[in-house]
């Protein structure tokens, strides 16, 4: 009888487990894990203490009116509620009091976060402090037109950012395949953006393949132009494994900061094959609550399988293909070319979806 090897792979809240002969199997690949941060507060208060390329967020507060904390949504493992009550500390000793503090969830094009989501991912402190809001990327009546980048991309960015003495953006800096790293000037475009801007966003990203890893790109240079329009001043941005646990944070100027941090994020995700495999199968943990999450695994995945291999992805998708974008699925039964072709004629008008549309049918 020939010997099998056992794999687990997280599933939700659940881990899936199963046996492969060990004589086919290549090897079973993760996220380098890293030595975690001892005490997540101190290293916060250092990273606040310490900026990089720019002024403490204690001496960048200073006589600030409004100030608006965009953050991330409950579809990253950002620790919000550990971060954010430090930010607001640091603004109080600025002389900034929390009745002026808004937090303005980047959501993009997802979903709204419901009042127990926002407490999960927050915190009773946060709430009971300051004001939360969710993005709404499709109510014109939130947004204001800044124009067009040199890329031709059209602006629409939540007018609660562009009315803001100061805008800083808290996040994580994982792998991504739209402009190569989440993080930095991604908090802006897609999170507070209008559905346009995003959907013009991601189709220059998929048009030209998956950027996964890609630090400089095309994409990249127009996010951190939305960003810079926007006003974006700086950035908390985490650095955590695959359990979530943090091993670095960096705090500072948008650019300078967000690149410090992605050099740490490649020595954590990236991860070397010495071959591709006939067939590959891929956890998208903790990006599962929907395919549009989820399909994220894909293009890792893709890095690693043969021309005309197999590509088996472990979610579980409790919310299906997308909450936001359903008719994504009605699409990705057509050819690249021809989802490309119903989106510059106007016959598909959710953009995002098309994007995504593309980049799955490409896969």
């Amino acid at each position: 009888m020939s010997q099998s090897t056992l794999i687990e792979m997280p599933y939700g809240d659940e881990t899936i487990r199963f046996h492969v002969p060990s004589s086919r199997l290549m090897g079973v690949y993760a996220p380098h894990d890293m030595p975690p941060v001892d005490d997540i507060v101190a290293e916060v208060r250092r990273a606040l203490a310490e900026p990089i390329g720019g002024p403490s967020l204690v001496d960048l507060a200073r006589g600030a009116g409004r100030v608006v904390l965009v953050a991330d949504d409950n579809t990253r493992p950002t620790p919000a509620h550990v971060i954010i009550p430090e930010m607001l500390n640091a603004l109080n000793k600025a002389g900034v009091s929390d009745a002026a503090v808004q937090i303005l969830i980047a959501l993009g094009t997802h979903r709204p976060m419901t009042a127990a989501e926002i407490e999960a991912k927050f915190g009773l402190e946060v709430m009971a402090r300051v004001e939360i809001v969710n993005h709404d990327a499709f109510d014109p009546a939130v947004l204001l037109d800044l124009g067009t980048t040199p890329g031709g991309v059209s602006v629409q960015v939540n007018r609660a950012v562009m009315e803001a003495d100061l805008v800083l953006g808290v996040g994580s800096i994982v792998p991504h395949h739209i402009p190569g790293y989440s993080g930095g000037a991604k908090i802006i475009q897609p999170g507070v953006c209008g559905e346009t801007t995003t959907g013009q966003v991601h189709l220059l990203s998929v048009r030209q393949g998956s950027l996964l890893g890609i630090l400089e790109n095309t994409v990249r240079a127009e996010m951190e132009a939305i960003a810079d329009r926007a006003g974006l001043r700086a950035i908390v941005n985490t650095i955590l494994d695959r359990h979530g646990r943090m091993v670095g944070v960096v705090y500072g100027d948008p650019w300078q900061a967000f690149r410090q941090g992605a050099a740490l994020s490649r020595r954590v995700y990236g991860v070397e094959m010495p071959a591709r495999a006939d067939i590959v199968i891929a956890g998208s943990h903790p990006c599962d609550i929907e395919f549009w999450q989820a399909h994220k695994t894909l293009y890792a995945a893709e890095r690693c399988v043969k021309e005309g291999g197999t590509i088996i992805v472990v979610t579980p998708c409790p919310e299906g293909v997308s909450v936001m974008h359903g008719e994504m699925v009605e699409f990705t039964a057509r050819s690249v070319a021809e989802i490309d072709a119903a989106v510059r004629s106007g016959e598909i008008t959710d953009l995002t979806a098309g994007a995504l549309a593309i980049a799955i049918a490409g896969a």
